[in-house]
């Protein structure tokens, strides 16, 4: 079945209520889970910020609507139960309960209309989207960022491949790899280097040394696993235990096995990947603007 979209979820959380006791919220979500027949993979899903259940969070906004309607109250912290009025719109056996539904109550479309948006016809109209909130702020972002990596990565193909090497140096320190900047600047471009693009340490004391090939392809040009064997070659001849293989282009399901079959450890980072690590950890691009999505801290209204 898959996790219903948070409107889907408001008939069944209101006639779960419906027997006028006091529930628990936790206990309500375990409830409607059941209720959905949700795998334990379904409950698992998380928003794009990987910080709360998706489900939780649609059963969360379910509630919220409810309240904003008047046909559930929140007597306590993580408690609910229905009102008189919900209890009236359940006596009309509705096939369900939507935003629609929801806009026959005064205090919702107060709540509601803070939402309008421009219809194409000219009129406002209150926007019916099945994601919650915060899906459709997490859905914009993720929007942008796919926007943002594919221009970095058009930019990236673009620069000389001396430029390339120093800029996979420059994300692997700051990901948090150790030494200096000149320290690894050092093994870039020298000439009879052995397929090594530059040095990194593993941590900033230096117990270990960590080189780099950085291969500046285009996307149709597919690194081979006889490149990534010359690298894993070039490897031996330093005594080296540990790469780093980065390209803007992808690698082949072959070069992909062969490292995984092999004694020393080399990691293969391909262009989708080098551009997320950069805009994670801010190399090459910049802030425009940051919001922060605040909750209330029950807590703090707590009396003694």
């Amino acid at each position: 079945m898959g996790t219903p979209d948070f409107q889907s979820i408001m008939l069944p959380l209101l006639r779960l209520a419906g027997d006028g006791q006091e529930h628990v919220f936790r206990e309500a979500i375990d409830a409607l889970a059941a209720e959905f027949r949700l795998t334990e993979v379904d409950r698992k899903e998380l928003l794009p910020s990987g910080r709360q259940a998706t489900f939780n969070n649609r059963v969360g906004w379910a509630r919220t609507y409810l309240t904003k309607a008047g046909l559930i109250e929140l007597p306590k912290r993580g408690h609910f139960r229905i009102t008189s009025r919900g209890l009236e719109a359940l006596k009309t056996n509705p096939p369900k309960i939507n935003i629609a539904f929801l806009e026959q109550y005064p205090e919702f479309i107060e709540f509601w209309s803070q939402d309008k948006k421009p219809s194409p016809s000219g009129t406002d109209e209150l926007q019916t989207d099945e994601q919650t909130p915060e899906e459709s702020l997490e859905s914009a972002y993720q929007k942008v960022r796919r926007g943002l990596a594919t221009e970095l990565l058009r930019t990236i193909k673009g620069c000389s491949p001396e430029f390339f090497e120093r800029l996979v140096v420059d994300v692997l320190l700051k990901m948090g790899y150790g030494g200096s900047r000149k320290e690894a600047g050092q093994a870039v471009g020298r000439s009879g280097d052995g397929g090594i693009d530059g040095i990194v340490k593993e941590d900033r004391l230096g117990l270990d040394i960590i080189y780099i090939q950085a291969k500046r392809w285009d996307t149709n040009n597919t690194v081979g696993r006889p490149e990534v064997q010359k690298f894993a070659g070039a490897l031996q001849g330093h005594r080296a235990r540990k790469g780093i293989f980065i390209t803007t282009s992808d690698f082949s399901k072959e070069a992909l096995d062969f490292v995984s079959r092999i004694d020393s450890k080399i990691i293969l980072i391909d262009g989708q990947t080098l551009v997320q690590h950069m805009i994670d950890h801010s190399v090459g691009v910049s802030t425009v603007a940051s919001y922060e999505v605040k909750k209330i801290d029950s807590d703090y209204f707590l009396e003694p």
